[in-house]
């Protein structure tokens, strides 16, 4: 089967929902496996490295996602409740300012991997795991 035609029948397979938790579970992956040693990192030279090893790549596309979510639940379109609705574009502009915090080498970055956990664990109707120290 061609990669086209793969992503296809992906797309037909899956919910809206499926796909989103699906995008934030590998993005949420990168963002553990590329900032291994950042929150533990005190120098700041040493985030910036770790920064520049894969993790701000990483960071940039979680931060286009929330950005791509967060224009969604604003379209009038979404059927959505208004206060989730809400509740969410609040968190994406949290993870936005997180973002810019840690692309500055400053914050915590377990934060922003355990907010995506939370929320992909409500996109697939479970129970947030225990997240670990990155």
């Amino acid at each position: 089967m061609s990669l086209a035609a793969y992503k296809k029948t992906i797309r037909e397979s899956e919910t809206p929902r499926q796909i989103e938790r699906r995008i934030l579970s590998r993005v949420t992956h990168d963002l553990t496996q590329r900032g291994q040693g950042f929150d533990a990192a005190v120098d700041t030279k040493d985030r910036l490295a770790i920064l520049a090893g894969g993790l701000r790549d990483a960071l940039s596309e979680n931060q286009q996602f929330w950005a791509a979510l967060r224009y969604d639940l604003a379209e009038p379109a979404n059927a959505m409740p208004d206060t989730l609705k809400a509740s969410l574009i609040s968190i994406g502009l949290w993870v936005d300012r997180q973002t810019s915090a840690l692309m500055a080498g400053q914050g915590r970055l377990s934060g922003l991997i355990e907010v995506n956990v939370n929320i992909a664990a409500g996109l697939s109707g479970q129970a947030a795991p225990t997240v670990r120290e990155v």
